[in-house]
């Protein structure tokens, strides 16, 4: 017969036991929208102090009454003094954390916002996490000597020819088994240093193929070095918004060093591994440099308040955002963001309008199927609700000093930071240049911008806007606002029209429709140099 103490235990309202994941589906990677969990289902539970005794009882005492045994008890032993515990614990001194630089003083628009809803890691879902106090990065030093492993000397050379050429035809051998290369990698990492775990999202599987995708990048990059430089710092500064510090960077190292040496089977080689830990030096130095100068100046994330949320169609939303403090950034880039409902999961999206004097943001989101942040943002956020952002990253801007003529090609909502684009040209003049837009879609429904194009081209004559639909039957699905309807998919109907060879060109949307108009334009002359796009929707899908 179990105590009323223990029964108490296990049924209590702080029992773990019976506790279920609000939200949480029991398969598949996505809920319904209305069922998606909140931050709570990603953090450890803070399961409050519960009393032990009904509070109409008399507590119990830490030594319990002595009851009489029922039969004979034998004779009681000697008695042991027990010494009385200390009055105070001992003390225990504070770890020694180095010092790092000065953090510059960050002052929110606005302190207070009914979105501050997510969790923090371990922390108060009433508050949201704050930055390190270093900023997001600490003092810059250099890679610990661990990751240079067995020769440390030559692996503080800078890679050669022939490094580059080893790492290129090692990642040739994990290519067909990427997932598993990175599955390992993962393990590693969380097996030897699980107080990382916290900064990655629950589920890992977009992150893999991003480990993988990076790694590509920069070893097909090694030949451009200024690009590679910029793709790092870029990465660098990002990594920030997740936590990432600079002693983070050691045993990354070291993890990556090992899942690379047993997936890449007879290639790997004392000096393949020579060659990686050069490489990843090199990579990781990079980062940290990009990482630390953006900590002086800047914070690692943004909150933003979302003040407007309007529905164009049953899955497109246009949000406005109110970010706590200036950010900066340019028409045509793209932002990272989370949400409260899906701690630590960042998915891109472009800004759908140039720079705002009132600082107000604007993006343009799609439900896709199985899209966890695409589909919150969509169907539950509304205004109120708080978010995060981290830095502007992307390239596809317009240089306003060449005066190149502009092809832009914008899909679905990729016409977001086309209509960006366009509208910092007219807030800088067009200078004689003409710019043409091409916005395509399935639907005459899903040209939801189009009446705000056709307005700027009323407002500006060296603008021309052509509305374009793929999908089946007259007008695909119904009237087009102000005629000049063009059929077909959109980069072949770009294809029929020119010439292009003289143009700056732009293309936002899928990735499988920006590859296939950059091919057309490719074959209709218009120089590689002087295609543009970001591919962001690789990126965004979810």
């Amino acid at each position: 017969m179990k105590s009323r103490r223990t029964l108490l235990v296990r049924t209590g309202h702080g029992s773990a036991g019976a506790a279920a994941v609000p939200g949480m589906p029991d398969s598949g990677p996505e809920p319904a929208p209305d069922t998606v969990p909140t931050a709570a289902a990603h953090a450890p539970a803070a399961v409050p102090p519960m009393p032990l005794d009904p509070p109409d009882l008399p507590p119990v005492s830490a030594a319990p009454a002595p009851v009489a045994p029922l039969v004979p008890a034998p004779a009681a032993a000697p008695r042991v003094a027990i010494p009385d515990p200390p009055a105070r614990p001992p003390a225990v001194p504070a770890p020694s954390t180095p010092a790092g630089p000065p953090v510059p003083a960050i002052e929110p628009l606005f302190t207070r916002a009914p979105g501050l809803n997510w969790t923090a890691v371990g922390g108060d879902p009433a508050r949201p996490p704050v930055a390190p106090a270093t900023g997001g990065a600490t003092a810059p030093e250099p890679v610990p000597a661990a990751v240079s492993g067995p020769g440390s000397a030559a692996a503080q050379q800078p890679p050669t020819a022939r490094d580059i050429e080893l790492i290129r035809a090692s990642l040739a051998v994990v290519e067909p088994v990427a997932d598993r290369a990175t599955a390992h990698f993962y393990a590693l990492i969380f097996l030897h240093h699980p107080e990382v775990r916290a900064l990655f999202p629950a589920a890992m599987d977009v992150q893999r193929d991003r480990l993988f995708r990076a790694l590509l990048m920069a070893a097909r990059s090694a030949g451009d070095p200024e690009g590679l430089r910029g793709y790092l710092s870029a990465l660098g500064r990002g990594h920030r918004r997740y936590g990432t510090l600079t002693g983070h960077y050691g045993p990354v190292g070291e993890c990556l060093v090992a899942a690379l040496a047993r997936y890449s089977g007879s290639r790997w080689d004392a000096e393949t591994e020579l060659a990686w830990r050069r490489v990843y030096r090199l990579v990781s130095s990079i980062m940290i440099e990009a990482a630390e100068d953006d900590a002086r100046t800047s914070p690692p994330w943004w909150q933003a308040e979302v003040v407007g949320h309007e529905l164009r169609t049953p899955d497109v939303a246009v949000l406005t955002l109110r970010p706590d403090q200036a950010y900066p950034y340019r028409a045509g880039q793209y932002t990272s963001l989370e949400t409260p409902w899906w701690p630590r999961v960042w998915r891109y999206f472009s800004f759908a309008s140039a720079p705002r004097p009132d600082g107000l943001l604007t993006l343009h989101v799609k439900a896709v199927q199985a899209g966890w942040v695409s589909n919150a943002l969509v169907h539950r956020a509304a205004p109120g609700s708080v978010l995060r952002l981290g830095p502007a990253a992307g390239t596809m801007t317009v240089d306003h000093t060449s005066g190149a003529d502009l092809l832009c090609l914008g899909g679905g909502t990729g016409i977001a930071p086309i209509k960006a684009l366009v509208e910092e040209v007219a807030e800088y003049g067009a200078a004689g240049r003409a710019v043409n837009v091409f916005y395509g879609a399935r639907r005459a429904a899903e040209l939801y911008e189009l009446a705000a194009l056709r307005g700027l081209a009323e407002r500006h004559r060296w603008l021309s806007v052509h509305p374009v639909l793929s999908g089946p039957g007259p007008q695909a699905g119904g009237p087009v606002p102000g005629g000049g309807l063009l059929t077909g998919e959109l980069p072949e109907v770009v294809g029929r029209f020119g010439p292009w060879a003289d143009r700056e060109a732009f293309l936002g949307g899928p990735a499988a429709m920006v590859r296939r108009g950059a091919g057309v334009l490719l074959r209709a002359g218009v120089a590689p140099e002087r295609i543009r796009h970001d591919l962001v929707g690789d990126l965004a899908a979810g």
